[in-house]
């Protein structure tokens, strides 16, 4: 049975499409700093545009964008060092504390019932200080252990941060030359329609991007004063890192209602803290929800919620950490090219078209 030019001409893009899924399934502790640095050019190289338009050269505006994405990090790595660094020593006290509370109501509750239960709670008073323990020693040795154990997992990370830099200059320095040449590879009777398909994956992405980046800052003020209101000590990092987590559906807001919840229960350490971060981030949940993300975001962009977490779930298990980073673009790519085969369809004979 021979195949037709379009059929064989479909059976080569699949073939292609297949064997770099394979390489990225192959390859990926090696490709992890290239496809981050793709990634991050992508989302940084309007601004270095824009900077260069203004009259600094490219290399100059490369170098501020980086410095700019550098402290960016470093700010949110800030944000939750002073929840942790709070919140550790008193967990660490107050865990035992809180389990001997949980001990003295599930004894009597048991025995109604005719089972003997005991917690043992000097074992978890010995393992939380173990494991708790806000020694520097205990936190060398630990480190120390970890790199012994998974020496080649740590060597590997701490090259990818090292490299990192490195391969992003070098994409956004070349990131014109990057796109002419993935253009030329497109034989030109195809051009005006691949130049209209990426117009368009470009331009929901870009949507996409400037409306959570517009709900990430509307929520972290609001979470960070609803904290306030209630008198959390931590309530600005708490805030903020909500804010910022959000952009990962559902999950992002799961990290940051548990970081509220640890901080109000080891700080009020009862029902105000409950409360507190029940009224807020219901709140926070209703209003990003039903405003905020219909509002900046939008329908029309097609990347529902629920899309956006089975793809970083399905890219995650298939690929790892480089799946995750590839997730959002794949998508937005299967989303405009599910349109484009939908209205296809609709028009054609098959369904009932011209």
């Amino acid at each position: 049975m021979s195949l037709t030019p379009a059929q064989n001409q479909a059976l080569a893009w699949l073939a292609i499409a297949a064997i770099a899924a394979l390489l990225l399934w192959l390859l990926g502790p090696v490709l992890t700093p290239f496809v981050v640095a793709l990634v991050l050019g992508y989302a940084l190289h309007p601004l270095v545009d824009g900077l260069a338009r203004h009259g600094l050269s490219r290399g100059l505006a490369v170098a501020l964008v980086e410095v700019l994405a550098l402290l960016v990090v470093l700010a949110v790595v800030l944000l939750v060092a002073p929840i942790l660094g709070k919140n550790l020593p008193a967990l660490r006290d107050q865990i035992p504390v809180l389990m001997a509370r949980v001990d003295d109501w599930l004894k009597p509750l048991a025995a109604q019932f005719g089972i003997t239960l005991s917690l043992d709670i000097d074992s978890l008073r010995a393992f939380v200080l173990t494991h708790l323990s806000d020694g520097t020693q205990a936190w060398w040795e630990t480190a120390l252990s970890s790199l012994r154990i998974g020496g080649s997992f740590v060597l590997g990370l701490v090259g990818t941060v090292v490299l990192l830099p490195v391969v992003l200059f070098y994409v956004l320095m070349d990131w014109p030359q990057i796109v002419a040449r993935s253009q030329s590879l497109v034989p030109p009777r195809l051009r005006p329609a691949f130049d209209s398909f990426m117009a368009e994956c470009d331009h929901m992405l870009g949507q996409y991007f400037h409306g959570q980046l517009m709900v990430m800052g509307l929520l972290a003020v609001f979470y960070s004063a609803g904290l306030a209101l209630f008198g959390f000590d931590l309530a600005v990092p708490v805030g903020v890192f909500t804010g910022l987590a959000i952009f990962i559906p559902y999950i992002g807001y799961g990290l940051g209602c548990l970081l509220a919840l640890l901080a109000g229960l080891l700080e009020f350490g009862g029902l105000h803290g409950l409360v507190a971060v029940g009224v807020v981030y219901g709140l926070g949940q209703l209003l990003e929800s039903f405003y905020l993300t219909p509002r900046l975001v939008g329908e029309r962009i097609g990347l529902h919620p629920l899309t956006v977490i089975f793809a970083l779930l399905a890219f995650g298990q298939l690929f790892g950490f480089i799946g995750v980073l590839v997730a959002l673009p794949v998508s937005a790519v299967g989303v405009v090219a599910f349109r484009r085969v939908r209205a296809l369809y609709l028009g054609s004979a098959l369904y009932g078209g011209r």
